[in-house]
């Protein structure tokens, strides 16, 4: 009978350990694997010096507290909801108050004429000589001496004018400032959005043209960029003739030499500050000789002005625009003189004209892709693009605004953070929605987006990125590390 009892007592003790042992070998494997995981995704090899390991012991515990908040009452969650029902709370975050004061080096995906918010274009309205063609249906600016000539459905009145006999000054300049922004506050077609983004980009466009409203335009987008701890931007511009009041018309290559000369004078003021470069672009509505007159210009501004140059790309709504296929004489042609930086892949749409716009990207040899949203629907071209260290510009709070996604989280960004794609992280039109200029991507791709394993290191190598994948020579991603 002892015997019996102290071999069933062995048995449960054997079972025991056992089970202890199957447990903690699954353990330590389930563990094994997500480290794996943590080590392999972005960031994930770079080692913390003591004083950055503090920051990150600090950064982690904040982020984990609002993670876990919206995990435990996803209604609260706002990534999930439009960015403009949330985007006044962001500056409460603490793990936002953080981010804002850390060094992101550049911007390598912004358009030239959509830095700047609304207060900020309001103000310039506010400048003599200024004539609106003012409608229901249009709203046109152009800076004069006289009456300008162009047609008007109306009749060409100075906004001043407009503005002292309206009964109610603080009700009309809300009406103007809604030509300057898409704010809305309700998810809209992609469709109706990018009709409204064109419209604004077309009256923004209508004030900055003037040469002196530029060149404070400009000065006042780098000082922005500045205090949001930007230190280098890729400006991408069409390049248009900017005039003077009396009309007179400038070439196009003087605007490439104002924004050598302000930067020249920003860099002076403030000597940190790295620079910016220029990706020349034409819509991609255009035809083929219209792309080939402006890879010509392309090339003039490589030749005279070439600490100036970054590249070439094509803009514009890309669901409705023409696929790169369509310019591939064009392209070829130039391929060996000038890089690439394409905007592609910015739709959900799959096997259609737009994503595959990423393969011709890459057999073109684009040192860069904008957006590439589309791009893990095609792991071929995800392989390519990690094994070649094509960077991927990542703009999450554009690609929001303009309804390619409604919850963050679903953002293909999670994947490319995940399997340690070259991504640099930028905000495509800041100004055009009221964010920062980098400060809220930033914020919103580490809560929202990266997992909640990802601390200080992912943030690093973004900010890394950004230099590394740059247009900068080798001198100059240097000195800017």
């Amino acid at each position: 009978m002892r015997t019996l009892i102290r071999n069933f007592f062995i048995c449960v003790v054997v079972t025991i350990i056992s089970a202890s042992v199957i447990l903690e070998d699954y353990e330590r494997n389930r563990n094994s694997l997500l480290e794996e995981e943590n080590v392999h995704a972005l960031g994930g090899k770079l080692q913390l010096d003591s004083e950055e390991a503090i920051l990150n012991k600090i950064l982690k515990q904040l982020k984990e507290a609002e993670v876990d908040e919206s995990f435990k009452n996803p209604n609260r969650f706002n990534f999930s909801k439009h960015y403009f029902t949330y985007r006044d709370e962001i500056s409460n975050s603490k793990v936002y108050q953080i981010i804002k004061r850390m060094p992101k080096g550049g911007a390598l995906h912004v358009h030239g004429t959509l830095m700047l918010g609304a207060d900020y274009l309001l103000n310039l309205t506010y400048q003599d000589h200024l004539y609106t063609c003012y409608t229901d249906d249009v709203f046109e600016l152009q800076f004069s001496d006289a009456i300008p000539q162009r047609h008007c459905p109306v009749k060409w009145t100075l906004l001043t004018e407009l503005r002292r006999v309206s009964d109610d000054v603080k009700a009309f300049d809300a009406a103007i400032k809604q030509h300057f922004t898409i704010y809305s506050e309700a998810q809209e077609d992609i469709d109706i959005i990018w009709e409204r983004f064109e419209k604004a980009c077309y009256v923004i466009k209508s004030l900055i043209l003037y040469r002196p409203v530029r060149e404070k335009f400009l000065y006042d987008s780098l000082k922005r960029f500045y205090n949001d701890n930007v230190m280098y931007i890729e400006l991408r511009s069409g390049l248009h003739s900017l005039y003077e009041l009396d009309g007179t018309q400038h070439e196009r290559m003087y605007m490439v030499k104002l924004y050598q000369n302000i930067t020249k004078k920003f860099k002076q003021d403030y000597p940190d500050f790295i620079g910016i470069k220029l990706i020349v672009t034409k819509h991609r509505g255009s035809d083929i000789e219209q792309i080939r007159q402006t890879l010509d210009f392309a090339r003039q501004i490589k030749r005279e002005v070439p600490e100036m140059f970054a590249g070439f790309d094509l803009v514009g709504q890309e669901d409705k625009g023409k696929p790169l296929v369509d310019f591939l004489p064009a392209l070829l042609e130039a391929k060996e003189e000038i890089n690439f930086y394409f905007h592609c892949g910015e739709t959900n749409w799959f096997g259609m004209a737009t994503d595959e716009n990423l393969v011709d990207a890459v057999l073109l040899g684009s040192k860069r892709i904008g957006h590439g949203y589309a791009l893990t629907k095609h792991p071929t071209l995800m392989a390519t693009v990690y094994k070649k260290g094509i960077a991927v510009e990542v703009n999450v709070l554009s690609n929001a605004v303009l309804s390619l996604v409604h919850d963050v989280r679903n953002h293909p960004l999670a994947v490319f953070l995940a399997l340690d794609l070259p991504v640099v992280l930028s905000s495509d039109d800041p100004g055009v929605w009221g964010a920062e200029p980098l400060a809220h991507d930033f914020y919103i791709s580490f809560v929202g987006v990266a997992s909640k394993h990802a601390d200080l290191r992912t943030l690093k190598q973004l900010a890394l990125n950004s230099i590394k994948y740059s247009a900068l020579d080798n001198n100059e991603k240097e000195r800017s590390l």
